[in-house]
């Protein structure tokens, strides 16, 4: 059964109009998503500090903002999460998941690095997987000014954004001579392959937010043609060998179509003898996780994904 109150909010986005995203112009949906979150989100939470910064990394720049917990006033040098945000390598920004990125700090007690990577359809494929793997770099690096524990920095996001941090991990295991490599990956309904054929990709492309439409929409916005979505950088899924990366948390959403490539993902992993801990929101749907304002159990999901970093990044 479907959360009634996703129900509630989808009847809302019906009865006022709400256009789908595939009807928009890139601008367009940029907007509506940005401005839809004053709605479905929280109020933010006070931090200790927020910092805005650029990062330059063999060549590529791109902005990010930081987030400090509380504890930071100590001299402690606290685990961090490279966070990438979602909206299909089209629509999200450092605004857009701001409040989920301050959540994610508080909670699990750590400092995050919020990445607004290049998207598409004006920088295509692999920008924004450069970007991801660049703030990582940079992260490391800028380790001990940012008061970060080096060997402590997970990489996660949501959909899009789970992509990537997928992607990056494995191009990150891969990278010669890195002396640092990410601690562990949050994956919240990650889209871990191209042009899907799964079960929920049928059951779930209508009706319920992330259609088949719109994915097909955002697809075409960020790769270049139909060769890359074989390409293990945009479908991880897809890689020679999921062997040697970090441990996982793979959530994933039971009215999402990217419920089954979550699962795929995690059972990956596991097959490759890596850790992966996989759980589902079996009433939800995809991106229900910054809702929290019209979505009970979108709060649940955020504590949830902060105890785990908690506990495997606090040791």
């Amino acid at each position: 059964m479907l959360d009634p109150q996703a129900q509630t909010l989808m009847q809302l986005m019906i009865d006022k109009g709400v256009p789908a995203v595939n009807t928009m112009t890139p601008l367009e949906a940029r907007t509506s998503y940005r401005s839809r979150r004053t709605f479905t989100q929280p109020d933010a939470p006070e931090v200790f500090k927020v910092q805005d910064n650029t990062v330059s990394y063999e060549g590529v720049h791109v902005a990010v903002r930081v987030y400090h917990p509380h504890s930071a006033q100590s001299q402690k040098a606290l685990p961090a999460l490279v966070y990438l945000h979602g909206g299909g390598w089209t629509v999200g920004d450092l605004d857009t998941h701001d409040v989920l990125c301050r959540s994610l700090c508080l909670q699990a007690d750590i400092v995050v690095v919020s990445v607004d990577y290049r998207m598409g359809p004006e920088h295509k494929f692999p920008a924004a997987y450069d970007d991801t793997v660049a703030a990582f770099n940079w992260t490391v690096a800028q380790a001990a000014s940012l008061g970060i524990d080096a060997s402590r920095i997970a990489i996660g996001g949501d959909s899009a954004g789970g992509n990537l941090s997928a992607a990056a991990c494995i191009g990150l295991r891969d990278q010669k001579g890195l002396a640092v490599q990410p601690a562990y990956q949050l994956l919240i309904y990650p889209a871990t392959l191209m042009w899907p054929d799964t079960a929920s990709f049928h059951a779930n492309g209508k009706g319920y937010m992330l259609t088949k439409d719109s994915m097909a929409y955002y697809t075409e916005n960020y790769l270049r043609n139909r060769e890359d979505a074989t390409d293990w950088r945009a479908s991880p899924q897809l890689a020679a060998s999921h062997a040697g990366l970090p441990p996982a948390f793979i959530m994933t959403a039971g009215f999402d179509p990217l419920r089954d490539e979550g699962l795929m993902y995690a059972d990956a992993l596991s097959k490759a003898g890596g850790s992966s801990q996989y759980i589902c929101f079996e009433r939800q749907i995809h991106g229900f996780i910054t809702m929290g304002s019209v979505m009970q159990e979108a709060n649940t999901a955020v504590s949830l994904c902060a105890s785990v970093l908690k506990v495997n990044l606090h040791r």
